[in-house]
């Protein structure tokens, strides 16, 4: 099992009609500004413990760190729905952060859906952020409105599937079982890392079954295009500096096969006023997982 070297404390903040689960690491300092991390999707906060425990002493004890449970996901309450809607993360986002560090900018890191909900806000909320980092939040391929009509009905009929109980995650008889999941999706997860991380990624229910905690209604697709031209928008208000990092491993082409390339994202990324980009090598989507050494070593480097 892997050992912890830093250990949080559990936060629960009431806000927007949910009870956030929030991960602490050091202690609030008046005029000390906090470092916020956001998982991606299907993913839970005690993810990036790795990346955590990688830090410098000195940078890890000069600020405190939060990361949080998005809604419906880890510890975090799923409000009922049967979908989710993504300006709700950044409606999350803006509160928790009145919370944690009212009125006082912040660092702030996401990864995959965490990096596109990071951009977004901090479009939206420029004088937040003092300090941005993208870590493979790539967006989403560009639509036309001729996909509308069909997009809406695969939503409808995602809908139904929810309802009946198709889109259910899959049970694991123990944690053992989900600790294999997890290294069959990340090739370079380690054992250790593996158990340890099954142990937050996933519940025993009632009837002994280990169940992902993460609602399953994440799954059903958003209704809405994806409209390339309000994203590059909201980056071009970004105020702060922006870096963003990538894995070695080309998991965009892994997943579109061509249909949206690295080679687009590098161009949208030209809106971002002050932009920095790195490569994490030997790692997947999942760099605060496959080298968390590098990731943070690049981490305290650009936000000094």
């Amino acid at each position: 099992m892997y050992q912890v070297l830093r250990e949080p404390q559990s936060l629960w903040v009431p806000l927007r009609g949910c009870r956030y689960h929030v991960r602490q690491w050091g202690t609030a300092k008046p005029g000390v500004t906090p470092l916020v991390l956001a998982h991606g999707w299907m993913d839970v906060a005690a993810s990036w413990q790795f990346m955590v425990d990688a830090f410098s002493e000195a940078f890890a004890q000069q600020r405190p760190i939060f990361a949080m449970d998005w809604r419906g996901y880890g510890l975090t309450e799923a409000p009922a729905t049967d979908c989710y809607w993504f300006p709700d993360y950044l409606a999350d986002l803006d509160a928790l952060l009145d919370s944690l560090s009212p009125g006082q900018p912040v660092d702030l890191v996401g990864h995959s859906m965490g990096g596109n909900v990071v951009m977004m806000y901090a479009g939206t909320r420029p004088e937040r952020i003092r300090h941005l980092v993208n870590l493979e939040g790539f967006g989403l391929a560009a639509s036309q409105p001729t996909q509308a009509p069909a997009r809406m009905g695969q939503w409808l009929d995602e809908l139904k599937a929810q309802r009946t109980g198709e889109k259910d995650l899959k049970p694991y008889a123990d944690a053992l079982g989900v600790a294999a999941r997890l290294m069959k999706t990340n090739r370079r997860l380690s054992q250790d890392k593996a158990n340890w991380l099954a142990q937050h990624w996933a519940r025993p229910g009632s009837d002994g079954q280990w169940r992902i905690l993460g609602d399953a209604a994440h799954k059903v697709i958003n209704p809405y295009l994806f409209h390339v031209e309000e994203a590059l928008a909201m980056y071009a208000r970004i105020s702060a500096p922006v870096l963003v990092v990538e894995a070695s491993d080309d998991s965009l082409g892994q997943w579109w096969k061509g249909k949206y390339t690295l080679t687009e994202f590098h161009e949208r990324l030209k809106a971002v006023p002050a932009l920095e980009q790195a490569i994490i090598h030997d790692a997947g989507h999942m760099l605060h997982h496959d080298q968390p050494q590098a990731l943070a070593s690049v981490l305290e480097k650009f936000m000094g």
